[in-house]
């Protein structure tokens, strides 16, 4: 069975540092004003404060491709959402359609006079042969065809975002949650398990199996550390 390829942001790690978007802005060049990736800060200046990045997230039942008119948009065998700049007719229902705002417009105005559509590729290129220089004009490098990850998550510092075979991702990110901020011989800090907020008692203390968990269970493993 294809891989399936997907992109996973951890909001717990993403510092808004937009490297994500200036590695992709720089990897694939593309036009002033066309930004395949974007972060987004929810709750900006309060507590409670998230960045994530966001770009198309390819889908498996993606609504872009369900509403082309002249099927431009397609899946590849690992489930990456392409398109066809040649067959693209700028009308837009792909923008409307999409509900991460990930189709791009070189130019403003009416959606017939907006150019050709451009998307996040997952770096993977387009219809023309790989690697080769059309397809690098019309849709960046392909670093897929070079066994390479994406730009944007190859370059991430804090690895917040993921990209590459989703059971394999999925799975890192299961293990963070997992062992995210259980003792302090993970972290350090009192975060966790400092005291209650309500007053009382601290129940947790040491490297000891805490009261609400089962023994032996992942987060109670003194030695394992969040991916």
């Amino acid at each position: 069975m294809a891989a399936r390829m997907k992109f996973i942001c951890d909001v717990e790690r993403c510092i808004d540092c937009n490297g994500c978007v200036t590695a992709c802005k720089n990897e694939n060049e593309t036009p002033w004003g066309v930004n395949r990736r974007r972060v987004v800060t929810i709750n900006d200046g309060v507590p409670g404060e998230r960045s994530i990045s966001v770009a198309c997230m390819h889908c498996t039942d993606a609504p872009c491709l369900a509403v082309c008119p002249v099927n431009c948009i397609y899946h590849t065998e690992d489930g990456i959402v392409l398109h066809s700049k040649d067959q693209c007719i700028g009308c837009g229902y792909c923008y409307y359609a999409c509900p991460f705002g990930a189709p791009q417009f070189p130019e403003t105005g009416l959606f017939n006079h907006r150019g050709k559509m451009d998307k996040c590729t997952f770096c993977a290129g387009g219809p023309e042969p790989d690697n080769s220089e059309a397809e690098f004009k019309k849709y960046g490098r392909n670093r897929i065809a070079e066994g390479k990850l994406p730009a944007c998550a190859e370059q991430c510092a804090t690895k917040a975002l993921m990209g590459g075979e989703a059971d394999i991702i999925a799975n890192i990110y299961r293990q963070r949650v997992e062992t995210r901020g259980y003792g302090p011989e993970l972290w350090g800090w009192k975060i966790a398990y400092g005291r209650p907020k309500r007053g009382g008692e601290i129940k947790n203390r040491g490297e000891g199996r805490r009261n609400n968990q089962l023994l032996d269970d992942s987060q109670n493993e003194v030695r394992k550390f969040p991916t």
